[in-house]
């Protein structure tokens, strides 16, 4: 499945983040979040806030990665402040990355040491908070299609799929067909079990855990089927499965919605 143009990535983090503001600018500051129901508007606001300064800073300062020493700065008191405060974060990554070049080096938690990385990762960073600060304020408009599509696969792929060096991921010769109904597209995984011991606590894993892999070239075990907006939304636990179909192996699936089950905000 083909990613998107880098032009196009930067274009949706421009008009993602812009909603999400526009959206928030207008809602109760103690509203409660429903896809991260321990925050409120204010809060939703303060992290993307801080998750855009953070990779504004990582760009502008590639390929060197965070600064151990850095200071966060402090939280508005008003939510005026926290408006300010997006708003300066904001232009300040899409001014960072509109000056890059997505080939060159720069740091980031994943694999993927690339400029690149961060024009995708914060799209949809900014997509899927769009939709908390819609669903918060009661104002859900439609994801893009092409956006969500690709949302989908780097859910899988880098969310979920992704693993530490740590540890060791083992397959089982068991296939999952994520089936997006509105783009003739399939994201395919491979279930399998994932194990290590971290080193920088000592905690031992030993979960289900899955692996996007190229169309293994037979029948899936399990097929998930749905739109590509209401597939992505579903794996990032932002919408229940009403408009998600599956078919197949149920204990295949069980394993794999194990394995993608797991909060993120």
């Amino acid at each position: 499945m083909a990613r998107l143009d880098y032009p196009d990535y930067l274009r949706h983090l421009r008009a993602e983040s812009r909603r999400f503001r526009d959206v928030l600018a207008g809602c109760d500051p103690a509203a409660r979040v429903p896809g991260c129901p321990e925050w409120n508007a204010a809060d939703l606001l303060w992290h993307l806030a801080g998750v855009q300064r953070f990779w504004g800073t990582t760009i502008r300062t590639r390929p060197l990665g965070p600064d151990p020493d850095a200071t966060e700065p402090d939280r508005p008191e008003s939510y005026d402040g926290l408006l300010e405060a997006f708003d300066t974060s904001s232009a300040a990554l899409i001014t960072a990355l509109d000056g890059a070049d997505p080939s060159e080096q720069a740091w980031s938690w994943s694999t993927e040491q690339t400029v690149g990385f961060t024009f995708r990762r914060q799209a949809h960073e900014a997509l899927i908070h769009r939709l908390d600060a819609e669903q918060t304020a009661g104002q859900v408009t439609p994801l893009d299609a092409a956006l969500a599509a690709d949302g989908v696969e780097e859910c899988l792929d880098v969310m979920y799929g992704g693993a530490p060096p740590w540890g060791e991921f083992a397959p089982l010769p068991h296939f999952v067909q994520v089936d997006l109904s509105d783009r003739d597209e399939s994201v395919w995984v491979q279930i399998g079990r994932f194990t290590g011991t971290d080193p920088s606590d000592q905690v031992v894993y030993d979960d289900d855990d899955i692996r996007v892999v190229p169309d293994p070239g037979t029948a899936a075990d399990t097929v998930v089927h749905g739109s590509a907006a209401a597939l992505d939304a579903w794996l990032w636990r932002r919408t229940d499965d009403r408009d998600i179909r599956i078919t197949g192996d149920r204990n295949v699936y069980d394993h794999f919605r194990t394995a993608v089950h797991h909060p993120i905000n």
